[in-house]
């Protein structure tokens, strides 16, 4: 990384205080407060570095006056007494973003902070504040100009007209801000008793794709493909069942712990998604810091998806995977298998191949046009 891109992200960051964090006890050899590069008294190297930690505490786009970093320490804590499995897997962790004048100044800081990171091939995550914080994480994109897709889990789709709070509407800027850069948008886990009846086809035509919670838990993995297209994945904590992460005070329901992790792995496992972030945890609503727990178990997976997908070739080397034509509904296409992960591809009449499953496959060999592949036809 040039010196100049360093002595930029240095302007906006806070470093680490590990010996305020561990109470001078320090981690075990074994352990990831061990193993991870952070920034305490100096800036780790981040040549080698497969994922970088950023926190950033602001909670103003939910009305909070919460200008401190609390809520990414305590998480890093959790996260730091794991222990190290992933040998493969190197993370560096650069502190904390400083909260701005202003909201849109923490924005901006993030911002900068993330497309110099992206910049130079890092996959980034955000131990984030309110969810609105999304929208930095979106602007690292338009920075570079870039064609997006977007993942978020939430209990809620965030476009309340009639909340003035950032973290209430931000979706609204996100889908219809311009100039946009948003070519596909996913949502995962909505629960409906949330949401406005007519809320689903007004982001319906936008040809985006809503899973409701229900549906998704029924099976899971059918996610990994929306996932593994993505290159924005944002997770709100009030996603999860309030017994599985008790700071989420929304609802009681949502995904349990296993399945919050199994959906930050799908993000690790994408070559594609380079920008995770975290958000909605406050600690003081937490309990015995089960929440933080829950979310340092989650950045366990991402690693454990890094190091998953470091398995997988490339689609162009296509000897690493079994190649299908088929045909149906008066279309012919070829669906790509990998040898190594199993995973499924298929490809579209521009020739592009897109992440999909082995239903997708199936519904294909029974003449049927696979809904996934229709979508994707419908917003070339």
């Amino acid at each position: 990384m040039s010196s100049s891109s360093l002595d930029s992200m240095f302007d906006f960051l806070e470093p680490v205080n590990i010996a305020q964090l561990t109470q001078d006890e320090g981690f075990k050899d074994t352990q990831l407060g061990t193993h991870i590069a952070v920034y305490d008294q100096t800036f780790p190297d981040l040549e080698k570095a497969d994922i970088v930690l950023v926190g950033c505490g602001e909670m103003r786009g939910a009305g909070i006056e919460y200008t401190s970093t609390d809520a990414p320490d305590a998480i890093r804590l959790a996260f730091y007494n794991l222990y190290h499995w992933h040998t493969a897997v190197t993370v560096a962790d650069i502190g904390n973003v400083k909260c701005g004048a202003t909201l849109q100044d923490s924005y901006a800081a993030l911002r900068m902070v993330i497309s110099e990171l992206t910049a130079i091939g890092k996959k980034v995550v955000i131990l984030g504040g309110s969810h609105d914080v999304t929208m930095a994480q979106y602007q690292s994109y338009v920075n570079e100009n870039k064609i997006i897709d977007a993942v978020c889990v939430d209990a809620r789709i965030d476009m309340d007209m009639e909340s003035v709070l950032p973290a209430d509407n931000f979706l609204v800027e996100l889908f219809t801000g311009m100039p946009n850069h948003l070519k596909h948008y996913n949502h995962i886990g909505f629960q409906s008793y949330f949401m406005h009846p007519q809320m689903l086809e007004t982001i319906d035509k936008f040809r985006f794709d809503c899973y409701r919670l229900g549906k998704v838990k029924e099976d899971i993995s059918e996610m990994e493909p929306a996932i593994r297209n993505s290159h924005l994945f944002s997770f709100d904590i009030a996603a999860i069942q309030h017994a599985h992460a008790p700071a989420n005070q929304l609802s009681p329901n949502g995904f349990n712990g296993e399945e919050a992790c199994t959906l930050t792995q799908y993000a690790g496992m994408s070559h594609t998604c380079n920008t995770i972030g975290i958000y909605g945890y406050m600690p003081e609503k937490d309990v015995h810091q089960m929440t933080a727990k829950q979310i340092a178990h989650m950045l366990w997976y991402v690693m454990d998806g890094v190091n998953r997908g470091k398995q997988e070739a490339s689609l162009a080397n296509r000897n690493e995977f079994n190649e299908f034509t088929m045909a149906f509904a008066e279309v012919q296409t070829v669906f790509l298998q990998s040898k190594r992960t199993g995973r499924w591809w298929m490809q579209l009449h521009d020739g592009e191949f897109v992440a999909c499953s082995h239903k997708d496959y199936l519904y294909a060999g029974k003449n049927e046009i696979p809904e996934r592949w229709m979508r994707a036809v419908e917003r070339l």
